[in-house]
């Protein structure tokens, strides 16, 4: 008997077309569906595609990175400027890519556009964001007609604005259990870890569930001691200077076992959440001179990118009503109450700094409130 394979998701499928370069039709709240490039992974000819189209074609930058490029923000979340004439592709590369910025100093001066834009264009920035991409695409307004023509003729991925706005919660409230293992770890040998994965084939997490020394798991529902820790795969992984990520997971491990066991949450947020691709890019700047709060917004982020509802689901399914949590960061703890995880108590955890990561972690205490 044949079965029928669920579809893969909306949102899922679209960013999936835009890391490969292809163009994604956004159907926005207006009614009017978008044709979208993403600007990192764009080509000549694709990009000469949207040109044939009847409107306009814009390059659609985020805030933060229009006023790295003193573009006046006339219009709300999100910036349209129109596509370059000639030399496209290389000129939307540098507008969109910050670490070109300091081999293009003359470029600009830039005009964004003072229309109405169509409301497909926030949400297509955000589906780069989702994809891994810088968060800037080219776009294009276009008829429920002919959308419709290049969903069946070319099988263009489609979304709706709706979608991608909602994705984020959905895939943090679908986390669920899908497999467990104990797994010995130096200095907590009685631990167990729990990944989680969305329904739809979102990011999948870990929870690390500690015990005592004499191998008792930690007891629901709290309060336990606990870590937030977003992924780093420098840090973590190689043993990257430029962070304190490694000396905080591993610390975090060793505190837990030796306070009597709690949790510890590895979520899958690299770079606070912008990724491996643009975290690399974010050195980039740093070794320009920028800290670590600028590159993130030169590339056209937020100065933190994190969403802490998945960990919120997954306390709440493993039973954990309240924590004290192991963190410098009180927007941690906020972030934790807002979402129904009562904190009873934040627990310093800081490190010595070097010489890598001095000025890393002074922009932390000065820019982003941690206390160190």
């Amino acid at each position: 008997m044949r079965t029928t394979l669920p579809l893969l998701d909306p949102v899922e499928r679209a960013a999936a077309a835009l890391r490969r370069g292809e163009p994604v039709i956004v159907d926005g709240s207006d009614g009017t569906p978008v044709l979208v490039l993403a600007a990192e992974t764009g080509s000549r000819d694709r990009l000469a595609a949207l040109r044939r189209e009847p409107a306009p074609v814009h390059v659609v930058l985020t805030h933060a990175r229009a006023r790295t490029l003193s573009i006046r923000l006339y219009t709300q979340g999100v910036v349209a400027l129109d596509l370059p004439e000639t030399g496209a592709l290389e000129r939307v590369r540098a507008l969109v890519d910050p670490t070109a910025d300091l081999a293009n100093p003359l470029t600009g001066p830039y005009s964004a556009l003072r229309i109405t834009l169509p409301t497909g264009y926030e949400p297509a920035v955000k589906l780069a964001k989702l994809s891994g991409l810088l968060p800037a695409v080219v776009a294009v307004a276009t008829t429920a007609a002919r959308a419709h023509e290049l969903e069946d003729s070319d099988r263009l991925a489609r979304v709706s604005a709706e979608a991608i706005g909602a994705y984020d919660e959905r895939a943090a409230r679908g986390l669920r259990v899908v497999s467990s293992a104990r797994v010995p770890l130096a200095g907590a040998e009685h631990t167990e870890i729990v990944a989680f994965r969305a329904s739809d084939g979102g990011p999948e997490h870990l929870a690390l569930l500690i015990g005592d020394k004499a191998g008792n798991p930690p007891a629901p529902p709290g309060p336990v001691l606990m870590r937030l820790h977003s992924e780093c795969f420098t840090g973590d992984l190689i043993g990257s200077l430029k962070c304190d990520c490694g000396d905080q997971l591993r610390g975090a491990i060793a505190a837990i076992a030796e306070g009597g066991g709690g949790v510890l949450l590895y979520l899958a947020q690299e770079g606070r959440g912008i990724g491996l691709m643009n975290k690399l890019r974010a050195y980039q700047l740093q070794d320009q001179g920028f800290d670590t709060i600028e590159a993130n917004e030169r590339l056209g982020f937020d100065a933190d990118e994190r969403l802490f509802l998945p960990a919120a689901t997954m306390l709440k399914t493993l039973g954990f009503e309240s924590v004290r949590l192991l963190t410098n960061n009180p927007d941690k703890v906020a972030a934790l109450e807002h979402n129904g995880i009562k904190v009873t108590e934040r627990v310093a955890h800081a490190f010595p700094t070097n010489p890598h990561n001095a000025a890393y972690l002074a922009t932390k205490k000065a820019k982003a409130g941690h206390v160190l």
